[in-house]
């Protein structure tokens, strides 16, 4: 099916997105690295899983320092991913299968060899002087004010050219725009014109909390809970991240994308639950869809799983559709914290909870952190702030295909090392066991398809108890209940009215009617049930 055979406007709320990192999915040229080739050649796969949109990592032309984040030119393929034509075969096949594509969008900060850069740096009386964040030296000589970079250091680095520091939020590689300057929205508008006319489905827009800073360059305070943190979280971002400011910047880059007919617009978003519900807005939209790592961040118990739900349901606008996430390039395996065993109960919670599941590469298959050695870390971050265990290489390592030593990932040097060969945790290995964590993933996804209950139903929480955490999904005239046992011991659990079994995480219970409003679950299992009609 086509995608322009069932597009409408609010496609992403049935969707399930999967995120990629080409650089680590598959390489088509033996040179270690993925690229947009190799991707191509695992559309089959794609639509096997069942996936209704992918979003990429950046693919831009980078010096490819900060895995791409930091760009030299907005509306130029990379080589070593290939070609606009490259892209256009690959958005052109995606299409046919039905998946869509979501492009990460950077506007925060380009890099320093971007041109736009080098005509800024070049002089204060450039065209371009005022499109990046340029102060004069402090009265000592050194850095305007305190604000420090998430790398590591002084968040600014002196510019001997212009006799003034450019402010740097990540990498000293990575200037931040001026997005007080309206040049600087309108070539960033430009290049998303550039990209939704040949076609992409929308964007995840990188770093959209920290797009405005403070306009007196006030210090940020120290923060209080520092002890143990690394350096760049000594101080309380007040006047770098999440100014009132910055609303309005993603106010502008969605009435771009909402000139253009069913396009999507999700983006990371910074701080505490309560604050998620501003990104959406209310009378001038902003993100449809802003990513919520609320099932990463907590503990993992049913009454604290219990308690997140609820009070991210609570934190968000009536109008608003809710988004999960599982996974992300930034973000460290939820399968090395919760184990193997409650990997498919979050794979059931995913898929079943009312909003747009988000999954990462290799999500599916179980996969833990990779051990990366350190000769072979590529993580600015842990390059420069080393210690902390906050190195993002073991997210990012290739994909393992199947259980050959490069993983079927290439016929070169992989550019980061993948685990060693388990017979087990391998997409090959997984789809010759109908009871692998991958069939359970292609299972609930098509299960969520099946049923409008399952993806656009209301929610309804029931009271966790004894280890388990339930909730009911309801379309009006459907209902389903899904019954979560986060602990390894068997748990009985009942509930009011018959109904019929459709799924166990187990994948080895057959859809049959129940005998009785209760069930014995196992350790680690849950299960959905279909109500009967009253």
């Amino acid at each position: 099916m086509s995608v322009e055979s069932r597009d409408k406007a609010a496609w992403w709320e049935s969707a399930v997105i999967y995120e990629i990192a080409p650089i680590s999915f598959q390489d088509s040229n033996g040179d270690g690295k993925g690229d947009l080739a190799g991707l191509l050649s695992r559309i089959d796969y794609l639509k096997w899983l069942g996936v209704d949109a992918v979003w990429l990592t950046p693919i831009y032309k980078s010096p490819f320092r900060d895995l791409g984040y930091d760009i030299s030119d907005y509306c130029a393929i990379d080589h070593a991913f290939g070609s606009l034509e490259d892209f256009d075969r690959l958005l052109e096949a995606l299409h046919a299968e039905g998946i869509r594509l979501i492009l990460d969008l950077v506007p925060n900060h380009t890099a320093n060899d971007h041109e736009w850069f080098v005509e800024s740096s070049s002089s204060p009386a450039s065209a371009k002087a005022d499109w990046y964040i340029w102060a004069d030296a402090a009265e000592n000589g050194g850095p305007p004010n305190n604000w420090l970079s998430r790398f590591g250091g002084s968040g600014w680095e002196w510019c001997e050219a212009r006799r003034q520091y450019y402010y740097h939020s990540f990498l000293v590689e990575q200037p931040d725009l001026n997005w007080r300057n309206p040049q600087v929205r309108g070539a960033i508008a430009d290049v998303m014109r550039f990209w939704l006319h040949r076609g992409v489905d929308g964007f995840r827009v990188d770093a959209s909390a920290v797009l405005i800073k403070d306009e007196f360059l006030r210090d940020n305070p120290p923060n209080p809970a520092a002890k143990g943190k690394p350096p760049p979280q000594r101080q309380t971002p007040v006047f770098t991240d999440d100014r009132p400011e910055t609303m309005d910047c993603i106010e502008f880059i969605r009435e771009v994308i909402d000139g253009y007919r069913g396009r999507m617009l999700c983006g990371e978003v910074q701080g505490k639950t309560d604050r998620i519900g501003h990104f959406y807005g209310n009378d001038r939209p902003r993100l449809h869809l802003p990513l919520n790592f609320a099932l990463l961040d907590s503990q993992w118990d049913a009454l604290s799983l219990q308690a997140t739900i609820d009070a991210y349901f609570n934190a968000i606008p009536e109008h608003a559709w809710p988004v999960w996430i599982v996974g992300g390039h930034d973000k460290q395996r939820v399968a090395s914290k919760i184990g193997e065993a409650q990997m498919r109960v979050l794979a059931m919670l995913l898929m079943t909870l009312r909003g747009t599941p988000f999954l990462f590469m290799g999500d599916e298959i179980g996969r833990k952190r990779v051990p990366i050695p350190p000769d072979r870390v590529h993580d600015p971050f842990e390059r420069l702030v080393p210690g902390y265990g906050l190195c993002r290489d073991p997210e990012r390592a290739p994909m393992r295909w199947d259980d050959s030593p490069d993983g079927g990932f290439t016929t070169g040097r992989p550019w980061l090392p993948l685990e060693p060969p388990d017979g087990a945790t391998n997409v090959a290995g997984q789809r010759r066991d109908e009871r692998s964590i991958l069939a359970l993933f292609r299972a609930l996804i098509a299960l969520r398809r099946e049923h409008e209950g399952l993806h656009h139903g209301g929610h309804e929480p029931l009271r966790a108890q004894n280890d388990v955490l339930a909730y009911k999904r309801t379309d009006g005239r459907n209902e389903f209940l899904v019954a979560l046992n986060i602990a390894a011991e068997p748990r009985k659990w009942h509930w009011l009215g018959r109904g019929r079994l459709l799924m166990s995480t187990h994948l080895d219970r057959p859809p049959e009617p129940l005998p009785d409003a209760s069930i014995l679950l196992r350790g680690n299992e849950g299960v959905i049930i279909a109500l009967d009609p009253r």
